[in-house]
């Protein structure tokens, strides 16, 4: 058991807590002598790699099981993968409170910067800050640079991020219903995950990732071109108004 845990970097008492909860198989025993193999060793690695990928032991435990009754591990991890791997394209960016600053002149105050941590959209790191997309960063900044307060600039991103939070909801539940429907149904009662199946589903999956971002795209755009109109068909109503009724009148005033 000691050479088992040194050779897969963990303590023996790791290894013990492994075995009784059954994420590794028993070993083989000549009377008190108990023997470990490469397949032991193996368990252990995978195990490791399913914790950094984010995997809880209960969940690493259902994967193992399902391995051990004939289930495809390989195929269940790519179905997985192809599911929480991110949608989103954006790229971190580090900045110095300086460079923050630079960003954002005068607004940078104790508010706005509460209000940006609560949204998410900046993080602390040690002495600098994270902001989470450099999209929205530069986004914000030209904003910001174009005489919008980042007060109001904050505010519409939580409005942002609270229809975003609904779309994302719409497209999930039209994923689940008609996509996973019956592999979630099947899973929930113990069924093998058929290899060619899985393959099907992710690449259904990685065709909706774009195809979602179209239509949002495409019918924001298309509320933008609605809301001009509405606004400009208001504004010319206001100034006809505006000129009918303060036009000259050439009725002498009564005495």
């Amino acid at each position: 058991m000691a050479d088992l845990a040194k050779e897969a970097g963990i303590t023996v008492r790791t290894l013990r807590f492994y075995r009784e909860r059954k994420l590794i198989p028993p070993p083989r025993r000549e009377g008190r002598i108990a023997w470990y193999n490469e397949h032991h060793l193996a368990r252990l690695r995978t195990i490791a790699g399913l914790l950094e990928r984010g995997h809880t032991l209960g969940g690493i435990a259902e994967l193992l099981s399902a391995f051990d009754n004939g289930r495809d591990v390989g195929e269940l991890l790519g179905l997985e993968n192809t599911l929480v791997a991110p949608w989103s394209e954006e790229t971190p960016v580090r900045l110095t409170p300086e460079e923050l600053a630079d960003h954002f002149k005068d607004d940078v105050t104790p508010e706005n910067l509460s209000t940006t941590l609560d949204i998410g959209y900046l993080a602390v790191d040690g002495d600098a800050f994270v902001h989470i997309s450099r999209r929205l960063l530069d986004a914000s900044t030209e904003l910001v640079a174009n005489g919008v307060p980042l007060a109001a600039v904050l505010a519409a991103g939580r409005e942002v991020r609270t229809h975003a939070d609904a779309l994302a909801d719409l497209f999930i539940s039209v994923i689940r219903t008609h996509v996973l429907a019956d592999v979630l149904d099947r899973a929930a009662a113990g069924e093998p995950l058929d290899p060619t199946e899985a393959a099907r589903i992710t690449q259904t999956i990685e065709k909706l990732r774009p195809i979602s971002k179209g239509i949002v795209d495409a019918e924001l755009s298309m509320a933008m071109d609605r809301r001009v109109r509405a606004e400009l068909e208001t504004w010319h109503r206001e100034r006809d108004e505006k000129v009918s009724g303060g036009g000259c009148d050439d009725t002498p005033p009564e005495k």
